[in-house]
């Protein structure tokens, strides 16, 4: 789960949020994405080019290729450490009548144990002098969960996700956003490689593994606000909520706040950002028998947790439309760094191999780095 957020989030950086009324420009962007912490590592290229065709029509289209070696807690206490790859590419087009755009758009992605196909579809309504902007989305995901292990096995993960937003320029200096999502998931939501540990005082450890089992439906809605206040010597600061309830008792609270600083041909950006959660009602660390409960797990995901994230990003337009390259107008460069600490409330950590009971909670650093070279021709 966390290395497909992360992905989407990596690939969700070269997208630029197309606002009604206007096409996106034409643009090429080349991405490199590392992600490493926990004893996880993730990295891969992604390139994305943005094509007008007409004054109402605009494509694009986006390559992914992630690498992942994985020794993590997970899979150093229950499995052996692997490698895989997997590779993503999807299609899009926008099209601007009036003042309304309409989205449409499909990903596929594919990796030795998971197969992937979303479908999503939006619209984009200008009003009132454009001063607000009303969007209207959802989206469909047809998953197929595999077994590297067991050719045999497959399931199915059926997902929709309604969304509704509203955009508001309350003011010459400040921009408003709120957005409200649910998402419905129904099939096979669990990982068939974890297991979840129980009391059993004939093992030498004090405890034995059986397999997680998860509900086969989960639904989830999320509010999200976001403001923005541009200050007179051309900076910006950005503040953000977002409350998020599901069906299985995760009850989260996210905030964050970002400053943005343009000087000469660069732009730097530093972030914060804070996020709470409850556990699932089926998690437990430690169970206190074999199939104590009807569901359970023991993903450290779905665990009570706090993290932190700052994240600092840099910006540098070597190339204006005063010093073109040719079809090239305009060139820029941009590098991220987020550096993520995670606080665990109810997840042992195993490797300290201390008596049951007395292991330490487990924490996880980790640092996602990204640089990508944007192109507008």
């Amino acid at each position: 789960m966390l290395r497909r957020g992360l992905l989407l989030a990596a690939t969700l950086m070269v997208f630029d949020v197309a606002h009604a009324g206007v096409l996106p420009e034409d643009r090429a962007d080349v991405l490199y994405h590392l992600y490493d912490g926990g004893g996880v590592e993730i990295d891969g290229p992604s390139i994305l080019v943005r094509k007008q065709v007409g004054k109402s029509l605009s494509f694009v289209g986006n390559y992914y290729v992630d690498m992942v070696s994985s020794a993590s807690i997970d899979v150093i206490t229950t499995a052996s450490p692997y490698t895989e790859e997997r590779k993503q590419w999807s299609l899009g087009m926008d099209y601007l009548r009036g003042n309304t755009t309409m989205r449409a758009g499909y990903t596929s992605s594919e990796e030795s144990d998971y197969d992937a196909a979303t479908y999503n579809f939006s619209v984009s309504q200008d009003m009132f002098g454009a001063l607000t902007t009303l969007t209207l989305s959802y989206a469909l995901g047809d998953d197929v969960v595999g077994k590297s292990n067991d050719p045999t096995f497959e399931r199915q993960l059926d997902k929709q996700i309604y969304g509704i937003g509203l955009t508001q320029i309350l003011t010459k200096n400040l921009i408003s956003t709120v957005n409200f999502e649910t998402m419905t998931d129904e099939g096979y939501l669990n990982n068939p490689y974890r297991s979840v540990r129980y009391f059993d005082s004939g093992s030498a450890l004090g405890y034995s593994y059986e397999s997680e089992l998860y509900p086969n439906t989960r639904t989830s809605n999320a509010l999200g606000i976001r403001a923005r206040y541009f200050l007179p010597y051309r900076a910006a600061v950005e503040a953000e909520y977002r409350y998020f309830i599901d069906t299985w008792d995760v009850e989260s609270h996210t905030a964050a706040i970002t400053y943005i600083h343009p000087w000469k041909d660069f732009t730097f950006t530093g972030k914060f950002r804070y996020h709470d959660q409850t556990g699932a009602h089926f998690y437990s660390d430690l169970f206190s028998r074999a199939e104590a409960t009807n569901f359970r797990g023991r993903d450290k995901e779905l665990s009570p947790l706090t993290s932190y994230t700052f994240k600092l990003k840099a910006a540098y337009t070597f190339l204006n439309e005063n010093q073109s390259w040719g079809f090239l107008k305009k060139g820029s460069v941009t590098a991220s760094l987020d550096m993520l600490h995670i606080d665990f409330h109810d997840f042992s950590d195993l490797t300290a191999l201390a008596p049951i009971g007395e292991e330490p909670l487990y924490k996880l650093d980790a640092d996602v780095f990204q640089i990508f070279f944007s192109f507008w021709y």
